[in-house]
């Protein structure tokens, strides 16, 4: 299936593979990444929330950014690096180190200390941010993930953002799991690349005005995902999938699936405070996952 330039597509929500003790598994990365994108997934995106991002420091996201260059993957065209900092500092850090590597663009969730805070706060807080960046800054979307950060990014903020920063706000990804909230982006928004987290409201949005996902399943199914994103086609195995999952803890159940469709264990560790899935758990989930994915080739 042909890729539309003009979309934004399909980006992997890449998981981040560690070694036991917490340090990233580069040639597992390396060899997932490259898996991905040849299956059908138009870019990665690394340090999102599938990939621990919150919990990898400077030196981790410098080694995996220069492992994927260093591998030939290209980061003007198939690398978006995710930023998720309490500080601005931090923020700011993050989000220079992968610029000046080349990144395509930057998907950067609120500051998530602090709660109860109000738009104005937050415009302020992202005005300072590009700021800072200068003319460095490029292709920022903007991450609504409220379950994780209890921040909301509301559609009046991203009025504001993409009026104030015409051409730096390209897009939004919705992760609320509020299809009310996707089409509110869609109606007042509908010339940014509004992306959508949950894969099962995937392909309603893109018949909507949608561009695309990223998205953690895209670890697993990139070839079920493309028709979604390029065709608007529903998929009953995605759905399944994505509730068998939700049925676990989420980042865990993906990185063991990942080891599991490489035939790997080694994709199973997590870096603390979250914890892999215990052996039992696995079994039952990948016998689940096998089974989803052989009625689909019935």
């Amino acid at each position: 299936m042909a890729t539309d330039k003009n979309r934004f597509g399909l980006s992997c929500a890449i998981t981040t593979p560690m070694r036991e003790g917490g340090g990233v598994d580069l040639p597992r990365l390396v060899k997932h990444a490259r898996h991905v994108l040849s299956q059908g997934c138009d870019s990665v995106t690394l340090f999102g929330t599938t990939g621990e991002g919150a919990a990898l420091g400077l030196p981790a996201r410098t080694a995996m950014m220069g492992a994927l260059i260093g591998a030939g993957i290209d980061p003007a065209r198939q690398i978006y690096a995710g930023i998720a900092a309490a500080s601005m500092h931090e923020a700011v850090e993050q989000a220079g180190l992968a610029l000046d590597a080349g990144a395509k663009g930057l998907l950067v969730a609120p500051p998530f200390y602090f709660k109860g805070v109000s738009d104005e706060g937050l415009y302020v807080w992202f005005s300072q941010f590009f700021e800072k960046l200068g003319g460095s800054a490029r292709n920022v979307i903007l991450y609504h993930i409220p379950s994780v950060t209890a921040v909301d990014i509301s559609v009046g903020l991203v009025q504001r953002l993409k009026t104030t920063f015409p051409g730096l706000v390209i897009g939004v990804k919705d992760s609320s799991g509020s299809y009310a909230n996707t089409e509110a982006l869609l109606k007042a928004h509908g010339e940014l690349a509004i992306l959508v987290g949950d894969e099962r409201q995937l392909a309603k949005a893109v018949r909507n005005g949608a561009e695309g996902t990223i998205c953690g399943l895209a670890n697993l199914v990139p070839g079920l995902l493309r028709p979604m994103v390029y065709e608007g086609k529903d998929s009953p195995v995605v759905n399944a999938l994505v509730d068998e999952i939700c049925s676990h803890p989420v980042l865990a159940a993906v990185k063991a699936l990942t080891g599991h469709i490489h035939g790997d264990p080694g994709y199973g560790a997590m870096r603390p405070p979250l914890e892999a899935l215990d052996e039992a758990t696995r079994k039952r989930l990948f016998a689940a996952f096998d089974s989803i994915s052989q009625a689909k080739a019935a």
